[in-house]
């Protein structure tokens, strides 16, 4: 079955690429969840990311914001020794701060989507080196966010986010997944 060129054969990737990359996503809660767990990405393969996401929603309460907005300095200290996670004091205290800021959004949802008018954008790239890395509108998300509080919220991670939440879809048209979702009536 054709997949994008990023996808390997780990069946957990797999599932990644089949089922939720580039769907589109307007629940708060996984928008949220998505969101962090692309600032702890940074500098690392999405695939160690989703090896650890289970873990991840044990100890940072499900991705709650009203509980990871109260993460004591004591609880990180604590999550520093935890091997199921990514341990890297900046990103969980970024995580703290990041859910901080989350619930100071009026709505968090309609502005994460207002970067591409609230619509998906179908991208019809052929070929790997045809997807960007940045875009303007990942540029200025980031601005947004980092304006309003969130740190781990670069160029390069928002539009990460923005292909893994569906906000644009960016599956290469020789993978399956670009026909089933190009198809799809804006949501």
């Amino acid at each position: 079955m054709p997949r994008c060129f990023w996808c390997t054969d780990d069946p957990l990737y797999i599932h990644y690429h089949d089922h939720e990359w580039g769907v589109p996503l307007r629940d708060g809660q996984r928008l949220f969840e998505l969101l962090l767990l692309e600032g702890f990405q940074a500098g690392l393969s999405w695939i160690t990311v989703l090896k650890k996401r289970q873990r991840y929603r044990e100890v940072l309460f499900g991705f709650d914001p009203q509980r990871l907005a109260h993460l004591s300095d004591e609880e990180i200290d604590g999550l520093m020794q935890d091997p199921g996670i990514i341990r890297n004091r900046l990103k969980l205290r970024a995580a703290r701060q990041n859910a901080q800021a989350w619930l100071r959004l009026a709505d968090p949802v309609a502005l994460l989507w207002s970067f591409v008018d609230g619509v998906p954008r179908i991208n019809h790239f052929e070929a790997r080196g045809q997807v960007p890395a940045i875009t303007a509108e990942a540029e200025a998300m980031s601005r947004a966010l980092k304006k309003a509080g969130f740190t781990f919220v670069g160029p390069t991670i928002c539009y990460a986010y923005m292909q893994a939440s569906g906000m644009v879809m960016d599956h290469t048209t020789d993978c399956r997944r670009y026909a089933e979702l190009a198809g799809r009536a804006p949501l």
